[in-house]
């Protein structure tokens, strides 16, 4: 998948926003967070697995860029442990190359859920199909543009941590 499909995509859903495009690689959360020019937290990384359910489609959960994936919580929700996608697997699950995995123009049978840990910000920057770009959006249109199953909670890492005393 590339930018122009990824662009195509949101474009039919009504989107009018601008993708960045980058000379050089924004495929981590920090490398993303310096070319956009925000705090790492507000990167929307998204995070590829197999389906518990069904090995031969993927769960492409959206998580805010300091979030971990919670594997009690993830089998809780999805009924067996986290097991991220391997690199010979993504494109064909998630649509778009490893770094540039998105919520966006992803193959039907991949399920894609909103983590809460975006929750906190107005607007984020997930990827936009290739390992140098990204696309500044407000969470009401990555729940609307992602065709989203909806919102799960289950990362940790992100919430003020109450220390037991």
């Amino acid at each position: 998948m590339s930018v122009d499909a990824v662009r195509d995509y949101l474009v039919s859903r009504g989107w009018s926003g601008e993708i960045l495009e980058f000379e050089e690689s924004s495929a981590t959360v920090e490398l993303a967070a310096q070319k956009v020019g925000t705090e790492p937290a507000r990167i929307a990384k998204t995070l590829g697995f197999y389906d518990p359910g069904d090995a031969g489609r993927s769960i492409l959960v959206v998580a805010a860029g300091d979030a971990k994936v919670n594997s009690g919580q993830f089998k809780r929700r999805f009924g067996g442990k986290p097991r991220m996608l391997q690199g010979e697997d993504v494109a064909a699950l998630s649509g778009h190359p490893v770094g540039g995995v998105c919520p966006f123009a992803n193959p039907s049978e991949a399920r894609v859920l909103l983590d809460e840990s975006l929750r906190r910000f107005e607007s984020v920057y997930p990827a936009a199909g290739t390992s140098t770009s990204a696309v500044h959006i407000s969470l009401a249109e990555i729940e609307h543009l992602s065709d989203a199953e909806g919102w799960v909670d289950i990362s940790t890492g992100w919430r003020d941590e109450v220390s037991a005393e």
